[in-house]
């Protein structure tokens, strides 16, 4: 990736178009919403993996960032943030599903690469 400086940020071109980031959410991304993002997203998706090969296959999964701790003393440094994951699907068994999370955390590349550096919390609940 290559990033060129823009009047209000920076630009880079994706396969899926241009990606603005800004310290200024009204000319771009923020810098912490997109690492916040890549941990959700990430672990979102190996969750969705896991519970396949777990043989509980979810309809749906949403992710909702419920709280995101930074501290101002620090440059402003992310210290905590906790997901909700709320689960669809009629096979979903509540009895496997901390062991669904204990391996969507051990093999999401994005909370693996923070985890000494940023407490992330994980919740969820299941709708049938």
């Amino acid at each position: 990736m290559k990033f060129t400086m823009k009047e209000n940020g920076f630009e880079t071109e994706t396969s899926f178009g241009k990606l603005t980031i800004s310290g200024n959410d009204e000319y771009g991304f923020r810098p912490y919403q997109l690492l916040v993002s890549s941990v959700a997203v990430c672990s979102g998706g190996v969750l969705r993996n896991v519970l396949e090969k777990m043989r509980m296959p979810a309809d749906d999964i949403s992710i909702e960032v419920k709280e995101v701790v930074r501290n101002p003393d620090i440059a402003n440094r992310l210290e905590k943030i906790h997901l909700h994951f709320t689960l669809e699907g009629e096979n979903l068994d509540a009895a496997k599903m901390d062991r669904a999370f204990e391996l969507m955390s051990k093999n999401c590349a994005m909370v693996q690469s923070v985890k000494d550096a940023i407490q992330i919390e994980e919740t969820y609940e299941i709708k049938l």
